[in-house]
C-alpha cells in the first residue's frame, strides 16, 4: 500500500520541479525586457528595417489578392510624409475596396478593425475611433488612387486596410525615426 502512495508522490514532485524551471526562464525574460525599456531603447524591434530605404514619399499598391505591395516603410519623424495608395485590382469596390489607415502606436488592431466593419457609410473608418488614427486614405475601387500628407512622431505605427476581412493580411509597419 505504501508503494501505491509513493509513486504518485514522486510523480507530483517531478512535475513541480519541471514547472519551477520554466518559471525562472520567464522571470529572466521579463527582467531583460524591462531593462531594455528603462534604458530608453525602442521596445518594439522591426526585423528588416535596416534594409528599407528611408523616404517620406511613398507609393503603396493594393490588389485583388488582398495584399499591399509593401509591408515595411521607413520615414523621417517630424517631417511631412506623402503617401499614395493605388488600387491596382479589377474587382468592384463593393467587394474588394481598399484603404490604408495608419494607426497610432498602442492601438489594438483587431478591436479597431471590428469597429470599422460597422462603418460602411464612412469608408470603414469608424467615427468612434478617430483618436486612434494618425492618417488614412479614402476607400478605393479598381484603378483609383488617393494621395495623403501627414507627419509622424518617432515610433512604430501599424497600417491596415479596414475593409471587412482584409486587416488580417493587409497590414504593415511604418517606422518613423
Amino acid at each position: 500500500m505504501k508503494k501505491l502512495f509513493v509513486i504518485p508522490a514522486v510523480a507530483l514532485a517531478l512535475s513541480l520541479a519541471a514547472c519551477g524551471g520554466s518559471e525562472n526562464k520567464t522571470t529572466t525574460t521579463t527582467s531583460t525586457e524591462e531593462t531594455a525599456s528603462s534604458e530608453g531603447t525602442t521596445t518594439e524591434t522591426v526585423p528588416g528595417i535596416e534594409n528599407v530605404e528611408l523616404s517620406n514619399t511613398i507609393v503603396v499598391e493594393s490588389n485583388d489578392q488582398m495584399k499591399f505591395d509593401k509591408e515595411l516603410l521607413r520615414v523621417k519623424a517630424g517631417e511631412a510624409v506623402t503617401l499614395t495608395l493605388k488600387n491596382v485590382g479589377t474587382l468592384p469596390k463593393e467587394s474588394m475596396g481598399h484603404n490604408l489607415i495608419v494607426l497610432k502606436p498602442g492601438v489594438d488592431v483587431a478591436t479597431f478593425a471590428g469597429e470599422a466593419t460597422s462603418a460602411a457609410d464612412a469608408d470603414y473608418i469608424p467615427k468612434t475611433s478617430l483618436s486612434s488614427i494618425a492618417a488614412h486614405t479614402k476607400l478605393l475601387g479598381p484603378g483609383e488612387e488617393d494621395k495623403i500628407t501627414f507627419t509622424l512622431e518617432k515610433g512604430v505605427y501599424t497600417f491596415i486596410c479596414s475593409f471587412p476581412g482584409h486587416y488580417g493580411v493587409m497590414q504593415g509597419k511604418i517606422v518613423a525615426e
